[in-house]
Protein backbone atom coordinates (compact mmCIF):
# COMPACT_ATOMS: atom_id res chain seq x y z
CA UNK A 1 0.00 0.00 0.00
CA UNK A 2 1.05 3.59 -0.59
CA UNK A 3 1.88 5.85 2.36
CA UNK A 4 -0.51 8.48 3.67
CA UNK A 5 -1.73 10.91 1.06
CA UNK A 6 -0.84 8.56 -1.79
CA UNK A 7 -2.98 7.09 -4.52
CA UNK A 8 -5.82 4.72 -3.59
CA UNK A 9 -6.46 1.84 -6.01
CA UNK A 10 -10.00 0.48 -5.76
CA UNK A 11 -11.37 -2.76 -7.23
CA UNK A 12 -15.16 -2.42 -7.70
CA UNK A 13 -16.94 -5.77 -8.09
CA UNK A 14 -20.43 -5.52 -9.66
CA UNK A 15 -22.10 -7.56 -12.42
CA UNK A 16 -23.86 -4.45 -13.76
CA UNK A 17 -21.07 -3.05 -15.91
CA UNK A 18 -22.90 0.22 -16.68
CA UNK A 19 -23.45 0.90 -13.00
CA UNK A 20 -19.84 -0.09 -12.23
CA UNK A 21 -18.55 2.33 -14.86
CA UNK A 22 -20.77 5.12 -13.54
CA UNK A 23 -19.63 4.47 -9.95
CA UNK A 24 -15.98 4.59 -11.04
CA UNK A 25 -16.50 7.92 -12.79
CA UNK A 26 -18.11 9.56 -9.76
CA UNK A 27 -15.60 8.14 -7.25
CA UNK A 28 -12.64 9.41 -9.25
CA UNK A 29 -14.38 12.77 -9.60
CA UNK A 30 -15.05 13.00 -5.86
CA UNK A 31 -11.38 12.34 -4.91
CA UNK A 32 -8.48 12.58 -7.35
CA UNK A 33 -6.49 10.11 -5.24
CA UNK A 34 -8.91 7.33 -6.13
CA UNK A 35 -8.51 5.23 -9.26
CA UNK A 36 -11.06 2.46 -9.96
CA UNK A 37 -10.86 -0.84 -11.81
CA UNK A 38 -13.89 -3.15 -12.18
CA UNK A 39 -14.60 -6.87 -12.05
CA UNK A 40 -17.90 -8.58 -12.97
CA UNK A 41 -17.84 -11.46 -10.46
CA UNK A 42 -16.01 -12.87 -7.46
CA UNK A 43 -13.72 -15.19 -9.44
CA UNK A 44 -12.45 -12.35 -11.63
CA UNK A 45 -11.98 -10.19 -8.54
CA UNK A 46 -9.88 -12.84 -6.74
CA UNK A 47 -7.57 -13.13 -9.72
CA UNK A 48 -6.85 -9.40 -9.65
CA UNK A 49 -6.56 -8.78 -5.90
CA UNK A 50 -3.02 -8.39 -4.56
CA UNK A 51 -0.50 -5.73 -3.81
CA UNK A 52 -1.94 -3.47 -6.53
CA UNK A 53 -5.33 -3.11 -4.76
CA UNK A 54 -5.83 -0.88 -1.73
CA UNK A 55 -9.58 -1.44 -1.25
CA UNK A 56 -12.31 -3.78 -2.54
CA UNK A 57 -15.85 -2.45 -3.04
CA UNK A 58 -18.35 -5.24 -3.80
CA UNK A 59 -22.05 -5.72 -4.34
CA UNK A 60 -23.83 -8.43 -2.35
CA UNK A 61 -25.55 -10.11 -5.28
CA UNK A 62 -22.89 -11.42 -7.68
CA UNK A 63 -22.95 -14.28 -10.20
CA UNK A 64 -21.64 -17.50 -8.66
CA UNK A 65 -20.43 -16.38 -5.24
CA UNK A 66 -22.12 -13.67 -3.20
CA UNK A 67 -20.38 -10.59 -1.90
CA UNK A 68 -20.12 -12.23 1.56
CA UNK A 69 -18.45 -15.33 0.06
CA UNK A 70 -16.04 -13.06 -1.80
CA UNK A 71 -15.32 -11.26 1.48
CA UNK A 72 -14.55 -14.59 3.21
CA UNK A 73 -12.21 -15.60 0.39
CA UNK A 74 -10.43 -12.25 0.54
CA UNK A 75 -10.02 -12.45 4.30
CA UNK A 76 -8.44 -15.89 3.99
CA UNK A 77 -5.52 -14.46 1.96
CA UNK A 78 -5.59 -10.74 2.75
CA UNK A 79 -6.84 -10.31 6.33
CA UNK A 80 -6.02 -6.58 6.49
CA UNK A 81 -7.24 -5.46 3.03
CA UNK A 82 -10.07 -2.88 3.37
CA UNK A 83 -13.35 -4.30 2.05
CA UNK A 84 -16.57 -2.22 1.67
CA UNK A 85 -19.83 -4.04 1.00
CA UNK A 86 -21.80 -1.66 -1.22
CA UNK A 87 -25.14 -3.22 -1.99
CA UNK A 88 -28.69 -2.42 -2.98
CA UNK A 89 -29.99 -5.39 -1.03
CA UNK A 90 -29.69 -4.33 2.57
CA UNK A 91 -30.91 -6.14 5.64
CA UNK A 92 -29.83 -6.67 9.22
CA UNK A 93 -29.03 -10.28 8.40
CA UNK A 94 -26.68 -9.32 5.55
CA UNK A 95 -25.07 -6.65 7.69
CA UNK A 96 -24.56 -9.16 10.52
CA UNK A 97 -23.01 -11.73 8.15
CA UNK A 98 -20.74 -9.06 6.70
CA UNK A 99 -19.55 -7.97 10.13
CA UNK A 100 -18.95 -11.59 11.12
CA UNK A 101 -16.87 -12.14 7.94
CA UNK A 102 -14.70 -9.12 8.77
CA UNK A 103 -16.11 -6.40 6.52
CA UNK A 104 -14.41 -3.01 6.93
CA UNK A 105 -17.53 -0.96 6.12
CA UNK A 106 -21.09 -1.50 4.96
CA UNK A 107 -23.06 0.91 2.79
CA UNK A 108 -26.43 0.58 1.06
CA UNK A 109 -26.84 1.89 -2.46
CA UNK A 110 -29.14 4.89 -2.67
CA UNK A 111 -30.63 7.10 -5.34
CA UNK A 112 -28.90 10.25 -6.52
CA UNK A 113 -25.24 11.09 -6.94
CA UNK A 114 -24.70 12.18 -3.34
CA UNK A 115 -24.11 8.56 -2.34
CA UNK A 116 -20.79 8.55 -4.23
CA UNK A 117 -19.36 11.27 -2.01
CA UNK A 118 -20.26 9.14 1.01
CA UNK A 119 -18.76 6.04 -0.59
CA UNK A 120 -15.56 7.89 -1.52
CA UNK A 121 -15.23 9.16 2.03
CA UNK A 122 -15.75 5.62 3.44
CA UNK A 123 -13.08 4.24 1.07
CA UNK A 124 -10.52 6.91 2.02
CA UNK A 125 -11.17 6.42 5.75
CA UNK A 126 -10.88 2.64 5.47
CA UNK A 127 -7.62 2.80 3.51
CA UNK A 128 -6.04 5.43 5.76
CA UNK A 129 -6.99 3.41 8.85
CA UNK A 130 -5.41 0.27 7.36
CA UNK A 131 -2.26 2.15 6.43
CA UNK A 132 -2.06 3.65 9.89
CA UNK A 133 -2.37 0.19 11.42
CA UNK A 134 0.35 -1.16 9.12
CA UNK A 135 2.64 1.73 9.97
CA UNK A 136 2.08 1.19 13.68
CA UNK A 137 2.79 -2.51 13.25
CA UNK A 138 6.04 -1.80 11.39
CA UNK A 139 7.15 0.66 14.03
CA UNK A 140 6.32 -1.79 16.80
CA UNK A 141 8.27 -4.53 15.05
CA UNK A 142 11.25 -2.23 14.55
CA UNK A 143 11.21 -1.32 18.23
CA UNK A 144 10.96 -4.98 19.21
CA UNK A 145 13.89 -5.84 16.95
CA UNK A 146 15.85 -2.94 18.40
CA UNK A 147 15.24 -4.11 21.95
CA UNK A 148 16.07 -7.70 21.00
CA UNK A 149 19.31 -6.88 19.20
CA UNK A 150 20.76 -3.98 21.21
CA UNK A 151 21.87 -4.44 24.82
CA UNK A 152 20.08 -1.78 26.79
CA UNK A 153 17.01 -0.84 28.76
CA UNK A 154 13.55 0.57 28.19
CA UNK A 155 12.13 2.99 30.69
CA UNK A 156 9.34 5.34 31.75
CA UNK A 157 10.25 8.33 33.90
CA UNK A 158 8.77 11.60 35.06
CA UNK A 159 9.74 14.67 33.06
CA UNK A 160 11.67 16.35 35.86
CA UNK A 161 15.34 17.49 35.93
CA UNK A 162 16.45 14.49 38.01
CA UNK A 163 14.51 12.03 35.73
CA UNK A 164 13.03 9.78 38.48
CA UNK A 165 12.30 6.35 36.95
CA UNK A 166 8.84 4.81 37.23
CA UNK A 167 9.61 1.55 35.37
CA UNK A 168 12.78 0.12 33.82
CA UNK A 169 13.24 -3.16 31.95
CA UNK A 170 15.98 -4.94 30.08
CA UNK A 171 19.71 -5.06 30.72
CA UNK A 172 19.65 -2.38 33.39
CA UNK A 173 22.35 -3.83 35.62
CA UNK A 174 24.65 -4.69 32.71
CA UNK A 175 24.44 -1.09 31.54
CA UNK A 176 24.60 0.83 34.83
CA UNK A 177 25.69 -1.58 37.54
CA UNK A 178 22.43 -0.86 39.43
CA UNK A 179 19.47 -3.24 39.53
CA UNK A 180 16.08 -2.19 38.18
CA UNK A 181 14.42 -2.13 41.60
CA UNK A 182 16.92 0.43 42.93
CA UNK A 183 16.02 2.81 40.11
CA UNK A 184 12.27 2.23 40.39
CA UNK A 185 12.27 2.69 44.18
CA UNK A 186 14.22 5.92 43.88
CA UNK A 187 17.23 4.59 45.80
CA UNK A 188 19.25 5.63 42.74
CA UNK A 189 18.09 8.69 40.81
CA UNK A 190 18.96 8.69 37.12
CA UNK A 191 19.51 12.42 36.67
CA UNK A 192 21.48 12.87 39.92
CA UNK A 193 23.60 9.72 40.23
CA UNK A 194 23.79 8.11 36.79
CA UNK A 195 24.01 10.90 34.18
CA UNK A 196 27.51 12.41 34.11
CA UNK A 197 27.53 15.77 35.95
CA UNK A 198 29.00 17.57 32.95
CA UNK A 199 26.11 16.44 30.71
CA UNK A 200 23.08 16.91 33.00
CA UNK A 201 22.16 20.49 32.15
CA UNK A 202 22.68 20.07 28.41
CA UNK A 203 20.65 16.84 28.44
CA UNK A 204 17.68 18.51 30.10
CA UNK A 205 17.70 21.42 27.64
CA UNK A 206 18.01 19.23 24.56
CA UNK A 207 15.23 16.85 25.62
CA UNK A 208 12.83 19.67 26.49
CA UNK A 209 13.54 21.46 23.20
CA UNK A 210 13.01 18.29 21.15
CA UNK A 211 9.77 17.37 22.92
CA UNK A 212 8.40 20.87 22.34
CA UNK A 213 9.28 20.74 18.63
CA UNK A 214 8.65 17.12 17.61
CA UNK A 215 7.46 15.18 20.62
CA UNK A 216 10.47 12.81 20.29
CA UNK A 217 14.21 13.06 20.92
CA UNK A 218 17.52 11.29 20.33
CA UNK A 219 20.56 12.12 22.45
CA UNK A 220 24.07 10.85 23.19
CA UNK A 221 25.54 11.49 26.60
CA UNK A 222 27.76 10.02 29.30
CA UNK A 223 26.79 8.06 32.37
CA UNK A 224 28.70 6.90 35.44
CA UNK A 225 28.19 3.28 36.42
CA UNK A 226 28.02 2.01 39.96
CA UNK A 227 31.76 1.16 39.72
CA UNK A 228 32.63 4.71 38.64
CA UNK A 229 33.23 3.82 34.99
CA UNK A 230 32.28 6.44 32.39
CA UNK A 231 30.25 5.15 29.45
CA UNK A 232 28.56 6.72 26.45
CA UNK A 233 24.88 5.91 25.86
CA UNK A 234 22.39 6.60 23.10
CA UNK A 235 18.82 7.37 24.13
CA UNK A 236 15.68 7.66 22.03
CA UNK A 237 12.48 8.75 23.71
CA UNK A 238 9.16 10.53 23.38
CA UNK A 239 6.66 12.31 25.52
CA UNK A 240 3.71 10.35 26.96
CA UNK A 241 0.50 12.43 27.05
CA UNK A 242 -2.85 12.07 28.77
CA UNK A 243 -5.66 14.45 27.82
CA UNK A 244 -3.10 16.55 25.97
CA UNK A 245 -0.87 16.92 29.02
CA UNK A 246 2.71 15.61 29.18
CA UNK A 247 2.82 13.12 32.05
CA UNK A 248 5.99 11.10 31.46
CA UNK A 249 8.93 10.28 29.18
CA UNK A 250 9.27 6.81 27.61
CA UNK A 251 12.28 5.53 25.72
CA UNK A 252 15.20 3.20 25.16
CA UNK A 253 18.85 3.54 26.28
CA UNK A 254 21.82 1.51 25.02
CA UNK A 255 25.60 1.50 25.49
CA UNK A 256 27.49 3.08 22.55
CA UNK A 257 30.87 3.58 24.24
CA UNK A 258 32.87 1.64 21.66
CA UNK A 259 31.01 3.25 18.78
CA UNK A 260 31.67 6.70 20.24
CA UNK A 261 35.35 5.93 20.59
CA UNK A 262 35.51 4.59 17.03
CA UNK A 263 33.69 7.64 15.70
CA UNK A 264 36.06 9.97 17.56
CA UNK A 265 39.07 8.11 16.17
CA UNK A 266 37.48 8.07 12.72
CA UNK A 267 36.74 11.80 12.92
CA UNK A 268 40.35 12.52 13.84
CA UNK A 269 41.66 10.26 11.09
CA UNK A 270 39.20 11.69 8.57
CA UNK A 271 40.26 15.23 9.40
CA UNK A 272 43.91 14.31 8.86
CA UNK A 273 43.14 12.48 5.62
CA UNK A 274 41.01 15.34 4.32
CA UNK A 275 43.86 17.74 4.99
CA UNK A 276 46.29 15.44 3.20
CA UNK A 277 43.81 14.94 0.37
CA UNK A 278 43.32 18.64 -0.28
CA UNK A 279 46.89 19.74 0.41
CA UNK A 280 48.58 16.93 -1.49
CA UNK A 281 50.95 18.00 -4.28
CA UNK A 282 49.62 15.00 -6.23
CA UNK A 283 46.37 14.85 -8.18
CA UNK A 284 43.85 12.60 -6.39
CA UNK A 285 40.37 11.38 -7.20
CA UNK A 286 38.03 8.63 -6.04
CA UNK A 287 35.87 6.82 -8.59
CA UNK A 288 33.49 3.84 -8.64
CA UNK A 289 33.68 0.62 -10.63
CA UNK A 290 31.91 2.30 -13.55
CA UNK A 291 34.58 5.01 -13.70
CA UNK A 292 32.41 7.83 -12.32
CA UNK A 293 34.48 10.37 -10.36
CA UNK A 294 33.11 10.94 -6.85
CA UNK A 295 35.68 13.21 -5.26
CA UNK A 296 38.54 15.18 -6.87
CA UNK A 297 41.10 17.13 -4.87
CA UNK A 298 42.20 20.73 -5.45
CA UNK A 299 45.41 19.72 -7.23
CA UNK A 300 43.50 17.71 -9.86
CA UNK A 301 41.22 20.68 -10.50
CA UNK A 302 44.20 23.03 -10.78
CA UNK A 303 46.16 20.81 -13.19
CA UNK A 304 43.22 19.92 -15.46
CA UNK A 305 41.49 23.29 -15.46
CA UNK A 306 38.12 21.85 -14.41
CA UNK A 307 36.04 23.04 -11.45
CA UNK A 308 35.34 20.49 -8.75
CA UNK A 309 31.65 20.44 -9.69
CA UNK A 310 32.59 19.70 -13.32
CA UNK A 311 34.85 16.78 -12.41
CA UNK A 312 32.29 15.15 -10.11
CA UNK A 313 30.23 12.85 -12.30
CA UNK A 314 32.73 12.76 -15.18
CA UNK A 315 34.19 9.43 -16.28
CA UNK A 316 37.90 8.88 -15.64
CA UNK A 317 38.54 8.30 -19.35
CA UNK A 318 37.23 11.82 -20.00
CA UNK A 319 40.26 13.00 -18.00
CA UNK A 320 42.80 10.27 -18.87
CA UNK A 321 42.44 9.98 -22.63
CA UNK A 322 44.83 6.99 -22.71
CA UNK A 323 42.30 4.76 -20.91
CA UNK A 324 40.14 2.29 -22.83
CA UNK A 325 36.89 2.14 -20.87
CA UNK A 326 36.24 -1.58 -21.48
CA UNK A 327 39.76 -2.70 -20.61
CA UNK A 328 39.83 -0.49 -17.52
CA UNK A 329 36.49 -1.88 -16.31
CA UNK A 330 37.83 -5.43 -16.62
CA UNK A 331 40.90 -4.52 -14.55
CA UNK A 332 38.80 -2.82 -11.86
CA UNK A 333 36.47 -5.82 -11.62
CA UNK A 334 39.42 -8.14 -10.97
CA UNK A 335 40.98 -5.96 -8.26
CA UNK A 336 40.46 -7.01 -4.64
CA UNK A 337 40.38 -4.51 -1.74
CA UNK A 338 43.95 -3.33 -1.17
CA UNK A 339 45.14 -4.29 -4.67
CA UNK A 340 47.04 -1.56 -6.54
CA UNK A 341 48.21 -0.91 -10.08
CA UNK A 342 50.72 1.54 -11.54
CA UNK A 343 50.80 2.78 -15.12
CA UNK A 344 51.43 5.86 -17.24
CA UNK A 345 48.59 7.85 -18.77
CA UNK A 346 47.84 11.05 -20.58
CA UNK A 347 45.54 13.62 -18.95
CA UNK A 348 43.51 16.03 -21.07
CA UNK A 349 42.89 19.52 -19.74
CA UNK A 350 39.64 21.41 -20.09
CA UNK A 351 41.19 23.41 -22.94
CA UNK A 352 42.02 20.23 -24.89
CA UNK A 353 45.78 20.21 -24.22
CA UNK A 354 47.34 17.09 -22.68
CA UNK A 355 50.19 16.16 -20.34
CA UNK A 356 51.74 12.80 -19.32
CA UNK A 357 51.09 11.37 -15.84
CA UNK A 358 52.21 8.48 -13.68
CA UNK A 359 49.11 6.89 -12.12
CA UNK A 360 48.78 4.75 -9.00
CA UNK A 361 45.33 3.22 -8.44
CA UNK A 362 44.27 1.26 -5.35
CA UNK A 363 40.93 -0.36 -4.54
CA UNK A 364 39.58 0.94 -1.25
CA UNK A 365 38.15 -1.52 1.27
CA UNK A 366 34.46 -0.52 1.58
CA UNK A 367 31.38 -2.28 2.95
CA UNK A 368 29.20 -1.66 -0.10
CA UNK A 369 30.18 -0.62 -3.63
CA UNK A 370 33.80 -0.87 -4.83
CA UNK A 371 35.69 2.43 -4.81
CA UNK A 372 39.12 3.25 -6.22
CA UNK A 373 41.61 5.90 -5.11
CA UNK A 374 43.71 7.31 -7.94
CA UNK A 375 46.92 9.25 -7.20
CA UNK A 376 48.60 10.75 -10.24
CA UNK A 377 51.58 12.98 -10.85
CA UNK A 378 52.56 15.20 -13.78
CA UNK A 379 55.68 13.64 -15.36
CA UNK A 380 56.14 16.17 -18.17
CA UNK A 381 59.56 17.19 -16.83
CA UNK A 382 60.60 13.57 -16.44
CA UNK A 383 59.51 12.71 -19.98
CA UNK A 384 61.45 15.69 -21.34
CA UNK A 385 64.50 14.64 -19.33
CA UNK A 386 64.16 11.09 -20.68
CA UNK A 387 64.01 12.44 -24.23
CA UNK A 388 67.14 14.50 -23.64
CA UNK A 389 68.93 11.53 -22.09
CA UNK A 390 67.90 9.33 -24.99
CA UNK A 391 69.33 11.88 -27.43
CA UNK A 392 72.48 12.03 -25.33
CA UNK A 393 72.71 8.24 -25.27
CA UNK A 394 72.34 8.15 -29.04
CA UNK A 395 75.23 10.60 -29.39
CA UNK A 396 77.38 8.63 -26.95
CA UNK A 397 76.62 5.25 -28.49
CA UNK A 398 76.97 6.38 -32.12
CA UNK A 399 79.08 9.50 -32.41
CA UNK A 400 81.65 8.37 -29.80
CA UNK A 401 81.54 4.60 -30.15
CA UNK A 402 82.07 4.62 -33.90
CA UNK A 403 85.26 6.76 -33.88
CA UNK A 404 86.51 4.71 -30.96
CA UNK A 405 85.95 1.50 -32.90
CA UNK A 406 87.90 3.02 -35.79
CA UNK A 407 90.73 4.01 -33.44
CA UNK A 408 90.85 0.49 -31.94
CA UNK A 409 91.00 -1.01 -35.43
CA UNK A 410 93.77 1.35 -36.54
CA UNK A 411 95.67 0.56 -33.33
CA UNK A 412 95.50 -3.14 -34.08
CA UNK A 413 96.84 -2.55 -37.62
CA UNK A 414 99.60 -0.30 -36.27
CA UNK A 415 100.66 -3.00 -33.78
CA UNK A 416 101.11 -5.41 -36.69
CA UNK A 417 103.45 -3.00 -38.51
CA UNK A 418 105.59 -1.74 -35.65
CA UNK A 419 106.49 -2.49 -32.04
CA UNK A 420 106.22 0.51 -29.74
CA UNK A 421 105.72 0.84 -26.00
CA UNK A 422 103.33 3.71 -26.68
CA UNK A 423 100.75 1.43 -28.33
CA UNK A 424 99.97 -0.33 -25.02
CA UNK A 425 99.18 3.03 -23.42
CA UNK A 426 96.87 3.85 -26.34
CA UNK A 427 95.08 0.50 -25.86
CA UNK A 428 94.62 1.27 -22.12
CA UNK A 429 93.14 4.64 -23.06
CA UNK A 430 90.71 2.97 -25.46
CA UNK A 431 89.66 0.52 -22.74
CA UNK A 432 89.08 3.39 -20.33
CA UNK A 433 87.02 5.25 -22.95
CA UNK A 434 84.87 2.13 -23.49
CA UNK A 435 84.31 1.88 -19.74
CA UNK A 436 83.31 5.53 -19.60
CA UNK A 437 80.87 5.11 -22.48
CA UNK A 438 79.30 2.05 -20.82
CA UNK A 439 78.86 4.00 -17.56
CA UNK A 440 77.39 7.02 -19.35
CA UNK A 441 74.91 4.81 -21.21
CA UNK A 442 73.92 3.13 -17.95
CA UNK A 443 73.23 6.47 -16.31
CA UNK A 444 71.37 7.81 -19.34
CA UNK A 445 69.29 4.79 -20.31
CA UNK A 446 68.53 3.19 -16.94
CA UNK A 447 67.49 6.58 -15.62
CA UNK A 448 65.92 7.34 -12.25
CA UNK A 449 63.20 4.72 -12.34
CA UNK A 450 62.63 1.04 -11.73
CA UNK A 451 60.37 -1.46 -13.43
CA UNK A 452 58.98 -4.79 -12.30
CA UNK A 453 59.86 -4.61 -8.58
CA UNK A 454 59.55 -8.02 -6.91
CA UNK A 455 60.62 -9.78 -3.68
CA UNK A 456 64.38 -10.41 -3.89
CA UNK A 457 66.59 -12.22 -1.34
CA UNK A 458 69.52 -9.92 -0.58
CA UNK A 459 72.09 -12.68 -0.08
CA UNK A 460 71.10 -14.53 -3.26
CA UNK A 461 71.25 -11.41 -5.45
CA UNK A 462 74.58 -10.33 -3.92
CA UNK A 463 76.07 -13.78 -4.65
CA UNK A 464 74.87 -13.62 -8.27
CA UNK A 465 76.41 -10.15 -8.69
CA UNK A 466 79.67 -11.32 -7.13
CA UNK A 467 79.96 -14.05 -9.77
CA UNK A 468 79.81 -11.41 -12.53
CA UNK A 469 82.66 -9.26 -11.17
CA UNK A 470 86.44 -9.85 -11.40
CA UNK A 471 87.23 -10.08 -7.69
CA UNK A 472 90.67 -11.70 -7.59
CA UNK A 473 91.44 -12.95 -4.09
CA UNK A 474 88.77 -10.78 -2.43
CA UNK A 475 86.28 -12.54 -0.13
CA UNK A 476 82.47 -12.10 0.13
CA UNK A 477 80.59 -12.73 3.36
CA UNK A 478 76.80 -12.94 3.33
CA UNK A 479 75.21 -12.83 6.81
CA UNK A 480 72.18 -11.05 5.25
CA UNK A 481 68.90 -12.95 5.62
CA UNK A 482 66.40 -10.29 4.55
CA UNK A 483 64.17 -9.99 1.48
CA UNK A 484 63.45 -6.66 -0.20
CA UNK A 485 61.12 -5.45 -2.94
CA UNK A 486 63.38 -4.31 -5.80
CA UNK A 487 64.04 -4.33 -9.52
CA UNK A 488 66.30 -7.38 -9.74
CA UNK A 489 68.47 -6.13 -12.63
CA UNK A 490 69.05 -2.71 -11.09
CA UNK A 491 69.85 -4.20 -7.68
CA UNK A 492 72.47 -6.32 -9.47
CA UNK A 493 73.97 -3.08 -10.88
CA UNK A 494 74.18 -1.66 -7.36
CA UNK A 495 76.00 -4.70 -5.94
CA UNK A 496 78.35 -5.05 -8.94
CA UNK A 497 79.48 -1.41 -8.72
CA UNK A 498 80.00 -1.60 -4.95
CA UNK A 499 82.00 -4.82 -5.28
CA UNK A 500 84.19 -3.36 -8.07
CA UNK A 501 84.71 -0.21 -6.00
CA UNK A 502 85.82 -2.23 -2.96
CA UNK A 503 88.14 -4.49 -4.99
CA UNK A 504 89.69 -1.59 -6.94
CA UNK A 505 90.35 0.58 -3.88
CA UNK A 506 90.94 -2.07 -1.23
CA UNK A 507 94.08 -3.99 -0.38
CA UNK A 508 94.67 -7.49 -1.85
CA UNK A 509 92.40 -10.01 -0.11
CA UNK A 510 89.82 -7.37 0.90
CA UNK A 511 86.75 -8.81 2.66
CA UNK A 512 83.31 -7.51 1.67
CA UNK A 513 80.25 -8.10 3.88
CA UNK A 514 76.56 -7.79 2.92
CA UNK A 515 74.28 -7.71 5.97
CA UNK A 516 70.85 -6.70 7.27
CA UNK A 517 69.85 -3.34 8.70
CA UNK A 518 66.64 -2.26 10.38
CA UNK A 519 64.64 -1.20 7.30
CA UNK A 520 67.36 -2.08 4.82
CA UNK A 521 70.81 -3.58 4.27
CA UNK A 522 74.52 -2.61 4.12
CA UNK A 523 77.63 -3.39 2.08
CA UNK A 524 80.90 -2.98 4.04
CA UNK A 525 84.58 -3.76 3.45
CA UNK A 526 87.77 -3.81 5.50
CA UNK A 527 89.75 -1.70 3.03
CA UNK A 528 91.30 1.71 3.64
CA UNK A 529 87.95 3.45 3.81
CA UNK A 530 87.06 7.00 2.75
CA UNK A 531 88.07 10.07 4.77
CA UNK A 532 85.05 11.59 6.51
CA UNK A 533 85.61 14.90 4.72
CA UNK A 534 85.15 13.21 1.33
CA UNK A 535 82.20 10.90 2.07
CA UNK A 536 79.59 13.31 0.69
CA UNK A 537 81.53 13.67 -2.57
CA UNK A 538 81.93 10.01 -3.48
CA UNK A 539 78.50 9.84 -5.19
CA UNK A 540 79.26 12.76 -7.51
CA UNK A 541 79.64 11.88 -11.18
CA UNK A 542 83.33 11.55 -12.09
CA UNK A 543 84.61 11.28 -8.51
CA UNK A 544 87.51 8.80 -8.24
CA UNK A 545 90.66 8.35 -6.21
CA UNK A 546 92.25 5.89 -8.59
CA UNK A 547 91.94 4.57 -12.13
CA UNK A 548 88.15 4.08 -12.10
CA UNK A 549 85.67 5.87 -14.32
CA UNK A 550 84.20 7.90 -11.46
CA UNK A 551 80.69 6.75 -12.37
CA UNK A 552 80.35 3.58 -10.28
CA UNK A 553 79.10 5.17 -7.05
CA UNK A 554 76.98 7.65 -9.00
CA UNK A 555 75.18 4.64 -10.48
CA UNK A 556 74.80 3.17 -6.96
CA UNK A 557 73.14 6.37 -5.74
CA UNK A 558 70.93 6.49 -8.84
CA UNK A 559 69.70 2.92 -8.28
CA UNK A 560 68.95 3.72 -4.63
CA UNK A 561 67.01 6.87 -5.51
CA UNK A 562 65.08 5.01 -8.21
CA UNK A 563 63.81 2.67 -5.45
CA UNK A 564 63.14 5.62 -3.07
CA UNK A 565 65.89 4.32 -0.77
CA UNK A 566 68.30 6.46 1.22
CA UNK A 567 72.03 5.71 0.96
CA UNK A 568 74.88 7.00 3.10
CA UNK A 569 78.56 6.21 3.47
CA UNK A 570 80.03 5.67 6.95
CA UNK A 571 83.08 3.94 8.32
CA UNK A 572 82.90 0.17 8.83
CA UNK A 573 83.80 -1.63 12.05
CA UNK A 574 87.07 -2.74 10.38
CA UNK A 575 87.99 0.79 9.31
CA UNK A 576 86.83 0.44 5.73
CA UNK A 577 83.79 1.82 3.89
CA UNK A 578 80.21 0.90 4.78
CA UNK A 579 77.31 1.81 2.47
CA UNK A 580 73.95 1.75 4.28
CA UNK A 581 70.61 1.55 2.42
CA UNK A 582 67.42 2.36 4.36
CA UNK A 583 63.76 3.02 3.61
CA UNK A 584 63.68 -0.32 1.81
CA UNK A 585 60.29 -1.98 1.25
CA UNK A 586 59.82 -5.53 2.51
CA UNK A 587 57.30 -7.97 0.94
Amino acid sequence: MDEFGGAIRVLHVDDDRDLAALTATFLERENDRISVETAADADEALERIGEDVDCVVADYELPGRSGIELLEAVRADYPDLPFVLYTGKGSEEIASDAISAGVTDYLQKDSGTGQYAVLANRIVNAVEAARSEQLLTRRTRRLERLIDTLPGMVYRCRNEPDWPMETVEGEVEELTGYDAEALERGDVVWGEEVIHPADREEMWERVQSSIDDRGTFEVNYRIRTRDGETRWVWERGRGAYEDGELVAIEGFITDVTERERRENRLAETTARLEALFEQSPDMINVHDVEGTIYEPNARLCEKTGYDREELIGMKVWEVDCSIDSESAAEIWQRMEPGDSRRFEGNYERADGSTFPVEVHIRRIATDDEPLFAVISRDISARKERERRLERFASIVSHDLRNPLNVAEGRLELAAEECDSEHLEHVADAHERMNALIDSLLTLAREGEFVTDPEPVEIAEEAANAWAGVVTGDAELRLPAEGTVVADRSRLAQLFENLFRNAVEHGAPGVTITVGDLDGGFFVADDGPGVPESERESVFETGYTTGDGTGFGLAIVEQVAEAHDWSVRLVGSEDGGARFEFTGVDEP
